[in-house]
């Protein structure tokens, strides 16, 4: 049963992320894969030793979980439920004041393709989401999605296996708002398999120290062809 959160315990949360370098710390993190203190200090922008401080208050907080394995020490997100809370603040932030900020490669790249945790997110992740609601695969409402039983057969067929809707806490499919786009893609276990099924099929791959992933010819022709979604766009062009 989920506790009932009090104005402070909000505040609490809220204070928490609203520190420049552990904001960092998390957007760092959005992209799915866990992170060493040294590569999360060099994301934060602040030294070893600040950094093992912001990292102790998050964990202790419930945002992160440690990972260890031999020697090494990891870091993630706690839950899907903090990559969906830090995506939401990412489009808040995306619709305030524009700060007249020459737009770079790196922000071109992370609106083309980027991971969201562990789901797809940029105008591919929006065209994938496009087009399965198009083929009658996903039905998107209110910030929810049904998957068709055509859909299930689809994605069985592209080696994604979703289970049962009562498989585990996850949802099967919800939506999430995409803060460059401003427009819903595909998140829960049904955005997780379309990503994983990409990266195994070699149709994207990982850009490094960034969420963005980039688009390998292989994956031109596969999303074109399996998903009616044309070069121009999947997030490349």
């Amino acid at each position: 049963m989920s506790n009932i959160a009090s104005g402070n315990s909000i505040a609490e949360i809220a204070a928490l992320i609203g520190d420049p370098a552990r904001a960092n710390i998390l957007s760092a993190l959005m992209g799915g894969q866990a992170l060493t203190a040294g590569e999360l200090a060099w994301h934060a922008g602040v030294g070893a030793p600040t950094t093992s401080g912001h990292l102790a208050k998050l964990a202790g907080a419930g945002l992160l979980a440690l990972e260890k394995q031999g020697r090494h020490r990891y870091y993630r997100l706690a839950s899907p439920e903090i990559a969906q809370a830090m995506e939401a603040l990412m489009a808040l932030a995306a619709s305030g004041p524009k700060r007249h900020r020459p737009v770079g490669p790196k922000d071109e790249a992370l609106r083309a393709a980027r991971t969201c945790y562990d789901h797809l997110a940029g105008r591919l992740g929006i065209a994938l989401a496009d087009a399965l609601h198009a083929q009658g695969h996903v039905v998107l409402a209110d910030g929810t999605g049904v998957v068709t039983a055509a859909g299930r057969r689809f994605l069985d067929d592209f080696g994604i296996g979703l289970g049962t809707e009562l498989t585990g806490r996850r949802p099967l499919c919800r939506t999430c708002l995409d803060w460059s786009e401003r427009r819903p893609h595909l998140a829960g276990r049904l955005g997780a398999g379309l990503l994983d099924r990409s990266l195994a099929l070699g149709w994207i791959a990982r850009v490094p120290d960034s969420r963005a992933v980039s688009v390998t010819a292989e994956g031109r022709e596969g999303f074109a062809a399996t998903f009616g979604i044309p070069p121009e766009q999947d997030g490349v062009a």
